[in-house]
């Protein structure tokens, strides 16, 4: 049986208490949050016991392993406070606030012998795992453009990020997983106007000096989409996140991939879990994350200073 904590009960953290609630072979031990109204009905709802201070929680239980869903300006204090104190940690995406921070929890998690992965969901997502699976097999032939769209409205619960971190964080990692490769090269344009932070963007990604991928990304579209496409040498693939769904064409057929549908956060937390208790390693790892978090954040740089940043 592990013993599960949840810190933040936000939208995403109550995601991460209700799956865990259901899960067998895990006990929901605790949830914390300063609000302490919200954590106490939450707690009362899930069975498990509420905390305004996740210090007090990790002091008065025996926690095997926790998920952090807390602003991101506060992952790194309270990462490293779980690791500390010998929990297994799975921090919400973007990995932190800052590269030093993301590497001081990447530290701190080798130096504590403990586990650190990274909730960019969609690596869960089952449209993404048919894809990798399909390139890998080089059905496409050689990638040389994957391209993304993740626009919707504006959520106004996101204030202490702009668009670039809290959504194009995903498709960025993304690329780089079905590449199998770093990127090297970011060039941005975004720009302010319905937020205090760049509310849509455009950004330009380059791999290995001769893969591109693109990333377009905003929170003025009035409805959601989620897609992306891959250009191979052989074909190309349509993958759209909210559906679940993936498409090949070729020069003679078009195919449609059968896919499982699930939900990609129970797969995310079931996976986390097993590395808990198997001792297995976790991806996306905390390098994964600071990866993703370093394109992130060069993009930002790019767009103010209007110029090219090297990874």
């Amino acid at each position: 049986m592990i013993r599960v904590g949840v810190v933040g009960t936000g939208y995403m953290g109550e995601n991460h208490v209700r799956i865990y609630s259901e899960m067998e072979d895990v006990r929901l031990i605790g949830i914390s949050d300063p609000n302490s109204s919200r954590v106490k009905e939450l707690a009362a709802r899930y069975e498990t016991l509420p905390f305004s201070d996740h210090k007090k929680m990790l002091g008065k239980t025996n926690l095997d392993a926790i998920s952090i869903a807390a602003p991101t300006t506060l992952h790194c204090p309270i990462v490293l406070d779980a690791l500390e104190a010998g929990v297994d940690v799975l921090v919400e995406k973007p990995i932190a606030d800052s590269v030093e921070n993301a590497t001081a929890m990447i530290e701190s998690a080798e130096e504590m012998d403990r586990h650190l992965m990274v909730g960019h969901i969609e690596r869960f997502n089952p449209a993404v795992l048919k894809l990798k699976e399909v390139v890998d097999s080089g059905v496409l032939g050689k990638i040389v453009s994957v391209s993304t769209r993740r626009v919707g409205p504006y959520n106004p619960r996101i204030r202490d990020v702009g668009v670039i971190l809290d959504i194009g964080v995903h498709d960025i990692d993304i690329i780089s997983f079905i590449y199998g490769m770093k990127i090297n090269q970011v060039y941005a344009i975004a720009g302010s106007d319905i937020h205090s932070f760049e509310d849509h963007a455009t950004i330009h990604l380059r791999l290995n000096h001769s893969y591109s991928g693109l990333v377009e990304t905003n929170w003025l579209t009035p409805h959601k989409i989620r897609k992306l496409t891959a250009v191979g040498v052989k074909g190309v693939a349509y993958l759209d996140y909210l559906d679940q769904s993936v498409e090949f064409h070729d020069n003679g057929w078009v195919q449609t991939a059968r896919i499982e549908k699930a939900e990609p956060l129970q797969k995310e937390l079931s996976h986390f879990i097993c590395c808990s208790r198997d001792g297995t390693c976790p991806s996306p790892s905390g390098e994964e994350g600071k990866h993703a978090l370093e394109v992130a954040l060069a993009a930002i740089q790019s767009y103010r200073e209007e110029k090219m940043i090297e990874i």
